[in-house]
């Protein structure tokens, strides 16, 4: 018998490699397919398991449930999903909102006196970089794998995404030291923007995965708010290359 049930937990190849290996030496289980786009699981097994000997067979960061069916007749239950989905969206990108306010009041704060909009960009870009690359360098070995599942130059070639938190750390530091800037501005488009048509994909083809833009510490959903902050970078960078 066949069943599928969802998974949350898994970030990257190797989560995904984990939950397979810990799923299969249950006695019964003949195979286990893990899909990480879709956040499920496909379990073989010879006689039925319950849900709570496959989730204790798992690691404690994943979480297994069964899969629940749409009910086309529901529709009392369903007016409240949306609210309860866009409720728990908010709170898992909390994180994210929240670094992105405090890098622009920072930046607003270094030229409160002597206002500038061109120093406060360079200084909200400057920062952006550090602040997002200090959270892949925590984990210089799974980032790579979440940053390929829809970034389509790392999935081409592998070794961009090992060096694309040195990269954000370098351009980082170009900005806020005032150094080529100009020369960091096209890097920014190009890299930002290779990253855009990725996560544009993604959104479109309504893809669940993670989002890497704060390495693996952080499990934050792919959304629009990915977009929206890709999208704030480019905008900065092509107006201070056109001033």
């Amino acid at each position: 018998m066949k069943h599928t049930y969802k998974i949350t937990g898994m970030t990257c190849g190797s989560c995904k490699a984990s939950v397979e290996k810990s799923l299969e030496n249950i006695e019964d289980v003949t195979n286990v397919e893990v899909n990480l786009g879709k956040g499920e699981v496909e379990v073989n097994m010879n006689k039925h398991i319950s849900t709570d000997i496959l989730q204790k067979a798992l690691p404690e960061k994943y979480t297994l449930s069964e899969k629940q069916e749409k009910n086309v007749f529901a529709s009392s239950s369903m007016t409240t999903m949306p609210m309860e989905e866009e409720k728990s969206k908010l709170q898992q990108l909390k994180p994210l909102l929240l670094i992105i306010f405090y890098i622009a009041m920072a930046s607003v704060l270094l030229h409160y006196k002597d206002w500038s909009w061109g120093k406060f960009m360079l200084d909200f870009m400057g920062l952006f970089y550090i602040v997002f690359s200090f959270f892949k360098m925590l984990d210089l070995k799974g980032f790579p794998e979440s940053f390929k599942m829809y970034d389509p130059f790392a999935k081409k070639v592998p070794a961009y995404g090992w060096i694309y938190p040195f990269i954000e750390t370098a351009l980082g530091l170009m900005f806020l030291m005032r150094f080529k800037v100009e020369i960091a501005l096209i890097v920014t488009l190009v890299v930002l923007g290779i990253t855009t048509v990725g996560v544009t994909k993604t959104l479109l083809d309504k893809k669940s995965i993670r989002c890497a833009c704060l390495g693996t510490a952080l499990k934050l959903p792919m959304t629009e708010a990915t977009f929206i902050e890709n999208a704030i970078m480019i905008v900065m960078a092509v107006l201070m290359l056109i001033n």
